[in-house]
């Protein structure tokens, strides 16, 4: 018998990763001006995107160490998290993603990066998200509806 998961296959780092570089790619054919890009006030808000995401991402994965659950979107989860991070944002990890997103557009200085970070958005929830949900659904039924109604998704 075949054992459920959430069945993503994409490793949700590489969905960011892509969406910055095509956005890289877009400002080389398609330039726009990123001069408000250029002033300090952006360059501190990069960096002070960028310590926010480290509360996400390191909160949120050392609970995944810590309780011994898998990193692996494919494979299927021990436990769910809902406590720490968790009971603020279902997703802390990709929340966390998309601020490291926001925080290095605002150091580098790419229009494209914020006219993509809705499709970004958009993409994670309908590839990965979506997914995990329905499989968290199966296997952890009226907790994680419980969950689902006390937690938002992003924040």
């Amino acid at each position: 018998m075949k054992q459920d998961s959430p069945g993503v296959y994409v490793p949700p780092p590489l969905i960011y990763v892509v969406a910055f570089l095509a956005a890289i790619l877009l400002q080389r054919q398609f330039y726009i001006d990123n001069a408000p890009f250029h002033h300090p006030l952006s360059k501190i808000l990069g960096i002070v995107l960028l310590v926010c995401s480290l509360f996400f991402l390191v909160t949120s994965l050392t609970k995944f160490f810590r309780t011994k659950n898998t990193l692996i979107p494919f494979k299927p989860a021990s436990s769910l998290q809902t406590n720490g991070i968790y009971s603020v944002s279902r997703n802390p990890m990709y929340v966390g993603l998309a601020i490291v997103y926001l925080g290095l557009t605002c150091l580098i200085g790419n229009w494209w990066n914020i006219i993509l970070f809705p499709l970004l958005i958009f993409l994670v929830e309908v590839l990965i998200i979506k997914k995990e949900e329905s499989y968290l659904e199966r296997a952890f039924k009226d907790e994680f509806a419980n969950y689902r109604q006390k937690v938002r998704r992003w924040l």
